[in-house]
């Protein structure tokens, strides 16, 4: 199983300068190996989006950003208005790798924003300003998860007991994560947090993202099925549920890997407080509720030959939905870099967030 050091750990990173490469670490092969890839083309970050290469809310925001880039840098040389037309062909060529992450859209309009106000800019001149705000995403994401960890982490007692449902940590984000910044955060506070991890069904973030991320921090960690979350909450072994989000509406329904849905309801007939960790970049406050959220629909062979090797019956029907939406009633308190939402309304949340709102 791959183990590395801290200095690997970083999820994506841009090299060089103009012309440069994004860098990321192939999350579809871990934990057997540790493998990190180049993207040098929009084409490679769009399937390194899709194939879940690099995935989470806020690392595909940062992949498409630098994705942007890696779409203009060598047109530099074309006139101003056709280099224009190659970044918005780009921007939504990117934007069609997948659809319920809204900081993937999120960060591609702060881009193209950022274009149309640098106006009197040579293409090489916007090509350099365009990696910087890139640089910039990056950098904010950082600063944004150890602020919601450090948040999150008040929330929390040593001793206590905490269960996380599919990857929302390091390898989600620029940072330290969302859900699992919270953890780290508490670990650096002296308080000793045992973590219960989903495996996270089809695709096993948990498995194979959250347990391996954890150890390798010195985080206890146990790994369970989805299906004994009820029971370990029956059983009193945790005490709190922590998950991140990839889209929240401005009610505060959440999108999150399917399963999230469950999970709330789980934790709210045990009495359990469930809380959603997310950075105001991933509220879509043109969305009312979350009935509006997009849920993508995933290929049926994620369930049939998940593991390698078949488990169904040919022909078999397979419905494959990526999210599912938790209600806002259900969730506790919502934990963003600016403070802590709770109760979890339309009204605490734009006040939270009136900037963004």
């Amino acid at each position: 199983m791959a183990s590395v050091t801290d200095k690997d750990m970083s999820t994506l990173r841009w090299i060089g300068e103009i012309p440069g490469k994004l860098n990321m670490i192939d999350q579809t092969q871990l934990p057997e190996e540790f493998v990190r890839i180049d993207c040098e083309t929009p084409e490679d970050t769009w399937h390194a989006i899709k194939r879940l290469s690099v995935r989470g809310a806020p690392a595909i925001g940062v992949a498409a950003a630098y994705g942007l880039v890696l779409g203009i840098q060598h047109a530099t040389e074309l006139p101003r208005e056709e280099f224009l037309r190659r970044l918005k062909e780009t921007a939504d060529y990117l934007a069609g790798s997948r659809p319920t992450a809204v900081n993937l859209f999120w960060a591609l309009e702060r881009m193209q924003r950022v274009a149309s106000e640098h106006d009197t800019l040579s293409p090489v001149e916007l090509t350099e300003r365009l990696l910087a705000e890139a640089r910039a995403i990056e950098q904010e994401d950082r600063e944004m998860c150890a602020a919601m960890g450090e948040f999150g982490q008040t929330l929390l007692e040593s001793g206590q007991g905490v269960l996380t449902h599919c990857n929302a940590g390091a390898l989600a984000t620029a940072g330290d994560g969302t859900a699992l910044s919270v953890f780290y955060a508490a670990a650096r506070a002296g308080k000793q947090i045992s973590v219960y991890a989903d495996e996270t069904r089809p695709l096993l973030q948990g498995a194979r993202l959250t347990s391996w991320e954890l150890q390798n921090h010195g985080i206890d960690v146990t790994l369970i099925c989805d299906s004994m979350a009820g029971w370990v909450m029956k059983e009193k072994r945790v005490q709190a549920v922590i998950t991140g989000a990839d889209r929240v509406a401005a009610n505060g329904d959440s999108a999150n890997k399917i399963g999230t849905y469950s999970v709330s309801h789980l934790a709210k007939a045990h009495g359990i407080p469930f809380y959603i960790v997310a950075p105001s970049s991933t509220f879509d406050f043109a969305l009312a509720t979350g009935e509006d959220i997009p849920i993508e629909q995933r290929d049926p062979a994620e369930i049939s030959r998940g593991c390698g090797r078949q488990t169904a019956p040919d022909g078999i029907d397979i419905y494959n939905p990526a999210f599912d939406v938790t209600p806002a009633e259900n969730i506790t308190a919502i934990i963003t870099e600016k403070g802590i939402i709770s109760p979890v309304t339309s009204e605490n949340i734009a006040a939270m967030l009136k900037a963004e709102a």
